[in-house]
């Protein structure tokens, strides 16, 4: 597993917000490990901060635009793409105004300045999402779509049709991560000249100019137009080069537009919160698609991290089985709720039950449809917990386990007969004076199937002579 990564030092850019056109000092500070992305409003009074997570995008009209609280955090998807694409996991990015610096238009710049700050490796492992199945999200309005399919590497393919002569079909592919920065860091924000004349009439995009977003001219220019342009880019004359662009712009690459929507793409999917181990396929990417399908991921990432059931052999001969459990736990049939204990160590405990129709508890609990009582699945994560702590002790039969407290129990799935439960319990904190504080799971044909939160205390019964 590679190692969490973040900024040896912190580093700082100035520039002007695309849309607002305020002027914004920008600072990415090393974070700690498993932080994450986040962002920082030093201009405002308590300094709120608000996670790059896609449940807080609030709007993506000419970007993705973030709110908590009432803080608002516009156009942050070059800046994630550039932490992305650099390998970053965790960095606080410190704003005195509601937007980052446009720059021109690309990460290039925010590429330079985390290369400038210097990137350390940290003790944790990466946290990478590895996609085993197909998952897919398309919006029926505008026909655009993103797929994500299981692959070797993080890759992402973007193809994008505006339906003009100036700009048609475009594709954009990069292989891996680490190509970001020569093959897509310095592809350029664009627009079209119809959306370009509905931005300035709203008072949007004041802090651009020629030198920030290549400017497609998919329409004739009338000479009030053209006034109109020259004066809100502040020059004196401006002219449509013959590959339809306005001004004097050089594109870095024929596909530079491309290369562009899938930058945004890697900056969207920031917002899911985990590094990604598949193929992306953009089919006309937008934000509004892009956020959407993070909000998606997010979901089930969530979902799979809370039904992950650790992965054992049940075949191999356990590490304690019913007669060494019985020896350290007071419990006996037909209240003895653990077959075998598969793993033990200072913090965790593993242990399994078979769960047959013989069970006395089915007698009552449902004729004609057994289901096994959530209060005995608990009992049962008890017991298994009761081996972590008693196991800390030289003669744990002179000891007996009482719960204390059980607190966020969670019923998800039904136990019958046939189901192998496997139960996991991990201690919250240190055990001390015979006090166990664990977050206990159990898990049955691959699904979570009840959580609790479980304090017990040993108590010794026996007195040495």
């Amino acid at each position: 597993m590679a190692k969490q990564r973040t900024i040896a030092n912190e580093v700082t850019l100035t520039g002007v917000g695309l849309h607002t056109g305020v002027k914004v000092t920008m600072k990415f500070v090393p974070a700690t490990e498993n932080h994450g992305f986040a962002i920082k409003r030093v201009d405002l009074e308590g300094e709120p901060i608000i996670e790059a997570d896609a449940n807080y995008v609030v709007n993506t009209q000419r970007g993705t635009n973030l709110e908590k609280r009432g803080v608002k955090i516009q156009t942050s998807e070059h800046v994630l793409a550039a932490l992305v694409g650099m390998e970053i996991d965790n960095v606080l990015i410190e704003l005195d105004a509601p937007e980052p610096p446009i720059m021109d238009g690309s990460s290039k710049f925010f590429v330079e300045a985390i290369e400038k700050a210097g990137i350390v490796e940290q003790d944790a492992e990466r946290e990478e999402y590895v996609v085993t199945e197909v998952i897919t999200y398309k919006d029926e309005a505008s026909g655009s779509d993103i797929t994500l399919i299981p692959a070797e590497d993080y890759k992402i393919t973007t193809m994008v049709d505006f339906g003009t002569k100036v700009l048609g079909t475009q594709n954009a592919t990069l292989e891996k991560i680490a190509d970001f920065k020569n093959e897509i860091a310095d592809a350029r924000t664009f627009s079209f000249l119809h959306e370009l004349e509905m931005l300035l009439e709203n008072g949007l995009i004041k802090g651009g100019d020629l030198n920030n977003a290549i400017v497609y001219v998919d329409k004739e220019i009338s000479a009030p137009t053209m006034k109109k342009l020259e004066k809100a880019f502040n020059k004196k004359k401006l002219s449509v080069k013959p590959n339809g662009i306005l001004d004097n712009l050089t594109l870095h690459q024929p596909n530079e537009a491309a290369r562009h929507k899938l930058l945004d793409v890697i900056g969207d999917l920031a917002l899911a919160g985990t590094r990604i181990k598949g193929k992306v396929i953009a089919n006309k990417p937008g934000h509004y698609v892009n956020t959407q399908f993070a909000k998606k991921l997010s979901k089930i990432i969530k979902l799979e991290k809370r039904n992950k059931v650790p992965k054992f052999d049940l075949n191999q001969p356990p590490l304690m089985d019913i007669t060494q459990i019985m020896k350290m736990l007071p419990h006996r049939p037909p209240f003895l709720l653990v077959d075998k204990i598969m793993e033990l160590s200072d913090s965790h405990v593993v242990g399994v039950k078979n769960v047959t129709m013989n069970e006395p508890f089915f007698v009552g609990h449902f004729p004609g449809a057994p289901v096994m009582p959530g209060v005995l699945q608990v009992e049962a994560m008890a017991q298994t917990g009761g081996i972590l702590v008693l196991n800390t002790v030289p003669d744990p039969e002179n000891y007996l386990t009482f719960f204390m407290k059980i607190d966020n129990v969670k019923f998800k799935q039904q136990v019958v007969p046939g189901d192998t439960l496997i139960f996991k319990c991990d201690l919250i904190s240190p055990i001390r004076r015979g006090i166990c504080h664990m977050q206990a799971y159990a898990y049955a044909n691959g699904k979570l199937v009840s959580e609790a939160e479980l304090m017990a205390q040993i108590v010794k019964t026996k007195q040495e002579d």
